[in-house]
């Protein structure tokens, strides 16, 4: 059903949970709910503008043998394993476990991202065949990813400014925001980098409006439709396609913390009641909740022309990386973070985190092929996919992969 039939059902029944009328929690899921189908269609109007781009980049590239088939197949594919039933009641058992021990405060309501679970569990079943180790592997990742979700609260609502919440989002959490955590303690040591500092706020102080997220978003999108040399029609049509981009993200996730605020206000009421003053629960999401931050947005338009610049560039990439600039805007979101808005640094953290990915993606192609064709997808020679570009997939490869081929 994805993200937007199950986040508002979650949020209905969370919200009953917490004491709320069925009439103001029903409103608050299916208000997260539109802000979360929201945001879909801003990455889809992002994914459908940069097409021509892609295409065009595509097409220069004779050796591309490996598809790239996009996180959205892979995710549903991933609820195909036997045990993936028993993935949503013994997870949600083990958070509402971790809470009335207070060894966390995390409540995760991000069912559909329960796939960062299932997929690394899916390649180990896959591969060996066990479906205790898959069971096994799913109940590790939700009660660690609780735990680690804890440690980023802080950091999150400080720079995001969402109060209440937290991210809760597997992969990112385990990669992208301890990767560029290190990132930024390396560029803390090197000299005239370490104090360049440089915000989206400082550029529109500095040039006024032509700093603005949405101009900055027209020039791209031109200077990329220009770049690939589209038809002047295409040309602006990439232009305005980013600028909207730029302009409707933030006010997507305003909707969605719209829905959200309510169960957050209802969550701490009675946890207050019935634990103590102490327990400051927060409600884990999605990481797209950080879409609507101004560098975030900048550093998406910005990373899309680099990650295709990548594929050409790194040794051995056989696969050019169309799910991959899918998922940019989310990627952006930890490189922000970790860099405290600092635009430069945002930029080559990402970029670092880009080319890990892909190169770990490209590396494990073989194990995420014998993943998916087991699950029932139908792809001709190897096939790998961003959400394959994490340590986990390496590990599960170089244990696994080669006693499977």
């Amino acid at each position: 059903m994805g993200a937007t039939v199950i986040l508002p059902i979650m949020i209905t029944l969370l919200g009953l949970l917490f004491k709320m009328k069925f009439s103001q929690a029903l409103k608050s899921g299916l208000t997260v709910g539109i802000g979360f189908a929201g945001l879909g269609l801003v990455v889809t109007l992002l994914n459908t503008t940069i097409t021509p781009a892609v295409e065009y980049y595509k097409g220069l590239g004779s050796g591309f043998t490996t598809v790239d088939v996009g996180w959205p197949a892979v995710g549903g594919a991933s609820w195909g394993v036997p045990f993936a039933a028993l993935t949503i009641p013994l997870a949600l058992l083990i958070n509402l476990l971790f809470i009335r021990l207070k060894w966390t405060k995390t409540m995760n309501v991000d069912i559909w991202n329960f796939i960062h679970f299932l997929i690394p569990a899916s390649m180990a079943y896959y591969l060996t065949g066990s479906f205790w180790l898959g069971l096994g592997m799913v109940l590790f990742f939700s009660a660690i990813n609780l735990i680690v979700a804890d440690k980023l609260t802080k950091s999150w609502q400080e720079y995001f400014g969402l109060d209440g919440t937290t991210c809760s989002t597997f992969s990112f959490l385990f990669w992208n925001w301890p990767l560029g955590l290190l990132i930024n303690k390396i560029i803390d040591y090197i000299p005239g980098l370490n104090k360049v500092d440089l915000s989206v706020e400082k550029i529109n102080q500095k040039i006024g409006n032509w700093g603005d997220p949405i101009i900055i978003g027209l020039v791209v999108g031109i200077f990329l439709g220009l770049l690939t040399r589209q038809p002047y029609y295409t040309v602006l049509s990439m232009g305005i396609g980013i600028a909207s981009v730029m302009l409707l993200m933030p006010k997507m996730v305003g909707v969605l913390m719209d829905g959200l605020s309510p169960i957050s206000v209802a969550v701490q009421r009675t946890m207050h009641a019935r634990v103590g003053e102490d327990s400051d629960i927060v409600v884990g999401m999605d990481l797209a909740l950080g879409l609507g931050d101004s560098t975030v947005i900048t550093a998406t338009v910005i990373g899309i022309p680099i990650t295709i610049a990548l594929a050409f560039i790194l040794p051995n990439i056989s696969y050019f990386p169309v799910g991959l600039l899918m998922s940019v805007c989310y990627m952006s979101v930890f490189a922000a973070l970790t860099s405290k808005g600092n635009l430069v640094r945002t930029i080559i953290t990402l970029t670092i985190t880009l080319a890990l990915t892909m190169l770990i993606a490209n590396a494990v192609a073989p194990s995420a092929t014998i993943m998916m064709k087991s699950s029932g997808m139908n792809i001709t020679g190897l096939g790998t996919d961003g959400m394959f570009g994490y340590p986990w997939s390496l590990i599960i490869a170089l244990l696994f992969g080669e006693v499977a081929w």
